[in-house]
């Protein structure tokens, strides 16, 4: 089995951590970029070698360089980039503000960008490397109290999605990672944030509200058992462009997709008579 060098971000609790173990349960090395490196003192006491940690803010984007060029001098190369760090806010549009939506935006969508730019050179001298996006079933839907969030992973997902054809010619896979609900600390109290609640949306949203606040350690997902399918995905000759992980994931995601497809069934007759008549279709190069 060939050794990898891992960077994870958001590497504390949650995926991040079970992932951290079980790339060191593998004989790989793990850089784990967290924002408190005393949180992952255990693992730098057992893994002497193989792990380093790396005090990051994942919307930093100036220090995606630095965390880059550390674990190459530590590590020699960076095999897997796993861009997890990630929180959600609940509320409706009318709620959320400028400034916690571009919150949102800056860890969902431009980190994950300015990491994602440096670790390619090294990956594209190799000719390998894989890209894991920790999205969400909330990145390809949405409801009623979570525009913010689904608005940044959505945006994770197209660009990541464009970003893997560009460098599938040069060998590096890039994975996205749709969870449902996982045992993880994303529903706890001191992580999930609410906007105020306004008079107008009170009582739509009471129970997408009270569902968000009370799931916190009665999530189906194990994270542990995640973590493995990544883990032996990365080191597998095949990776899927997009994971629905969890049987809930798997449900929704799969009605998205079914109802999106009659919907455009359902109006393809109007939507074609939108072109010019006599028109041939235009010849793409995807």
């Amino acid at each position: 089995m060939t050794t990898q060098t891992w960077i994870i971000t958001g590497a504390s609790r949650g995926f991040g951590r079970a992932l951290s173990e079980a790339a060191l349960a593998k004989g790989d090395n793990v850089v784990a970029a967290v924002r408190r490196p005393d949180s992952m003192a255990d693992l730098a006491a057992e893994y002497p070698e193989a792990f380093m940690l790396a005090e990051f803010d994942a919307r930093d984007v100036s220090a995606a360089g630095a965390l880059v060029r550390g674990a190459v001098e530590r590590f020699g190369q960076v095999d897997v980039l796993v861009n997890n760090a990630g929180r959600a806010v609940v509320g409706a549009v009318e709620e959320v503000g400028d400034a916690q939506l571009r919150e949102l935006m800056d860890l969902h969508l431009f980190g994950p960008a300015a990491l994602v730019r440096a670790v390619l050179p090294g990956m594209r001298g190799r000719r390998s490397g894989t890209i894991v996006q920790m999205s969400s079933q909330g990145g390809r839907m949405s409801f009623p109290g979570v525009s913010a969030y689904s608005a940044s992973k959505f945006a994770l997902e197209g660009w990541s999605e464009a970003l893997a054809g560009e460098v599938a010619p040069f060998g590096i896979r890039v994975m996205v990672v749709e969870p449902s609900r996982f045992r993880t600390a994303f529903n706890a109290a001191d992580v999930l944030e609410f906007a105020e609640p306004s008079d107008v949306y009170r009582d739509a949203l009471a129970a997408v509200r009270a569902d968000m606040a009370g799931a916190d350690s009665r999530q189906e997902g194990d994270p542990v058992r995640a973590a493995e399918i990544i883990v032996s995905l990365a080191h597998s000759d095949e990776v899927p462009l997009r994971l629905p992980l969890g049987r809930e994931a798997v449900e929704r995601i799969s009605g998205v997709y079914r109802r999106g497809l009659a919907e455009v069934e359902q109006w393809a007759e109007v939507a074609r008579s939108a072109d010019f008549a006599g028109v041939p279709a235009a010849v793409r190069p995807v």
